[in-house]
């Protein structure tokens, strides 16, 4: 890799794209790539590392002390949670039709790890954003 070419791709803010180049050019030139895959796999690339980036901003921002997951949720504990509900919750789409979720319910019940893992699920795809009770 040349360094002006590095160079344009620092000036850019393209760290991603930086990241893969030289295993890129490798693969192009072994597998003879044509220039638009090639790009598209430049491009691709770049697009991955700043998604990541969003998302450990927002795991960041929202101050969890540990990320739990739906999949870790033993919703025999309890069985009056409406397990089709959460899942419904965590695909997001209360965030894009600008809706609040909260739960209530007694202490130890699982609103806590419910409410972690359904912001760590919407993290991915969704904008919006938490409001930890502590900060109300």
């Amino acid at each position: 890799m040349n360094n002006i070419l590095k160079q344009h791709a620092q000036t850019l803010h393209l760290s991603g794209l930086l990241d893969s180049l030289q295993l890129r050019l490798q693969e192009a030139e072994a597998n003879r790539l044509p220039y638009t895959q090639f790009l598209e796999l430049l491009f691709q690339d770049e697009i991955n590392v700043r998604h990541q980036r969003l998302i450990n901003r927002r795991y960041k921002t929202s101050e969890f002390r540990e990320l739990r997951s739906l999949e870790n949720f033993d919703f025999s504990f309890n069985p009056s949670i409406n397990r089709a509900l959460i899942y419904e919750l965590a695909t997001g789409q209360f965030v894009a039709q600008r809706r609040d979720v909260l739960l209530v319910g007694p202490p130890g019940v699982g609103k806590s790890h419910l409410v972690q893992a359904i912001v760590v699920k919407c993290s991915k795809s969704a904008s919006g954003f938490f409001i930890a009770p502590s900060s109300i």
